[in-house]
């Protein structure tokens, strides 16, 4: 209670900062093919605490079905009040989803948007001077808007690819 009371440790914050879309085909009933590139911030918010990022795994999901196989990204260390930024691929090829979703997935993208979740599963472990923690689980959660269509608002980078820029914070569990 005492070293907590002193160094007073607060969990990384996560900052989804945009998502460039390559490809997303839901026409194969309750199939999907989806290409993604994401870019996605942690900021380290303590003082005398830095923290190992064990194994980190990015992947997207619709309506809590995953749509993407994992990706993970490379184990790193931030120091205090630092900022890391990752931008990976994130590809499914023909990923069945529930036939449920494949008609939900068709209508939202047929009125012009889909809200998807990038999710980040891993282990992370503290860092106070020489002492080093166990591993903790870390759960990050960052939604994201897809616009199709006529209410398109993304801004084309590529022959087929379209960027997203928002800035979302997302939800971080440890």
């Amino acid at each position: 209670l005492l070293i907590w009371a002193i160094l007073r440790p607060t969990k990384p914050r996560f900052i989804l900062q945009d998502t460039t879309v390559y490809g997303f085909n839901a026409s194969v009933p309750n199939f999907l093919t989806s290409s993604f590139q994401v870019t996605v911030s942690s900021r380290n918010p303590n003082d005398r605490i830095g923290i190992y990022y064990d194994r980190l795994d990015l992947y997207a999901t619709y309506r809590n079905q995953q749509i993407t196989p994992r990706t993970s990204l490379p184990p790193t260390y931030q120091g205090h009040k630092d900022v890391n930024v990752w931008s990976p691929f994130i590809n499914g090829n023909m990923i069945p989803i529930s036939p449920d979703f494949s008609t939900s997935l068709s209508s939202e993208q047929a009125s012009g948007s889909v809200f998807l979740t990038v999710k980040i599963d891993g282990r992370v472990r503290w860092k106070v001077g020489a002492f080093v923690s166990g591993r903790y689980h870390l759960h990050v959660r960052c939604p994201a808007i897809i616009t199709f269509g006529s209410k398109f608002n993304g801004v084309i980078v590529a022959q087929n690819a379209v960027k997203f820029q928002f800035v979302t914070r997302c939800s971080v569990s440890v």
